[in-house]
């Protein structure tokens, strides 16, 4: 059977995740039912990283295997026709290995998280972003996100209930943006990793967000880090900020010449 990679955006908001749930709506099922559209008979999806409720994507991946051999641009465009209402999009599409895996196959994720400070509450970014209503100061965050930077056991940022084997992680990139805004302060924190632990961005923003707010002193980053204790964690931000931005691959299966391999 043809195995395609598909390129996703989604709106979290209307979803209890991507993973498939009893009797609540998910990002997989939505895309599931679209193919089913296309080719009659279940489907089983496979994605790189499973959201939370309410987290967006930009650049989440997954993959599909199907009885025909589609044109990948043809098989987007059908997908994208049968996916609506939903707030899903098939960005592009790929024909790839028959062992290729969406998620096995991922060596890096990247998150965006959209942060914005300021007094009035949003209105066309409701729901995109979070906001607080206090300024933050970017560098103290920069600097207590620097101490989270290498290889580190991360109990103090994981959920209580999450069921990786091991809470040891090497975080590649933690990095504070601070942006251009017609009011009050815009924030864009950029997070990169081979794999994450459930809730682990989040957490740190919620942490980074008391320092920068000046609760925290930036060697208390540390001390959480060092704790390895969830109660030495800040608090947990909402998943309305959070996107998965993109996943790399040792071949990117999007990039043209790659796909003529």
């Amino acid at each position: 059977m043809p195995r395609f990679a598909l390129k996703l955006e989604y709106h979290g908001a209307p979803f209890a995740g991507w993973q498939r749930q009893a009797d609540q709506p998910s990002v997989q099922v939505a895309v599931e039912a679209a193919l089913a559209r296309l080719e009659p008979g279940p489907h089983t999806i496979a994605a790189a990283g499973r959201t939370d409720a309410g987290v967006h994507a930009t650049g989440q991946v997954a993959h599909c295997d199907l009885a025909r051999d589609w044109d990948p641009f043809r098989l987007s465009e059908a997908l994208n026709h049968h996916l609506k209402p939903h707030p899903v999009a098939v960005l592009d599409c790929a024909r790839v290995p028959d062992g290729w895996h969406a998620r096995f196959s991922a060596v890096e994720r990247r998150y965006l998280f959209k942060l914005i400070a300021r007094r009035a509450p949003l209105t066309s970014q409701a729901g995109t972003a979070w906001r607080v209503n206090h300024p933050l100061d970017a560098a103290a965050m920069q600097e207590g996100a620097n101490h989270l930077l290498g290889r580190h056991d991360f109990t103090t940022f994981r959920a209580s209930l999450c069921q990786a084997d091991s809470p040891v992680r090497t975080l590649d990139e933690l990095r504070i943006e601070e942006r251009p805004a017609h009011a009050g302060q815009l924030f864009h924190i950029h997070v990169r990793a081979r794999s994450f632990l459930h809730n682990q961005v989040r957490s740190f923003v919620g942490t980074l967000e008391r320092v920068g707010a000046g609760h925290w002193p930036t060697s208390r980053v540390r001390d959480a880090l060092e704790a390895r204790d969830r109660s030495a964690c800040g608090p947990v931000c909402p998943p309305h900020g959070l996107y998965l931005a993109g996943v790399g691959y040792p071949d990117d299966p999007f990039d043209a010449e790659t796909s003529l391999r």
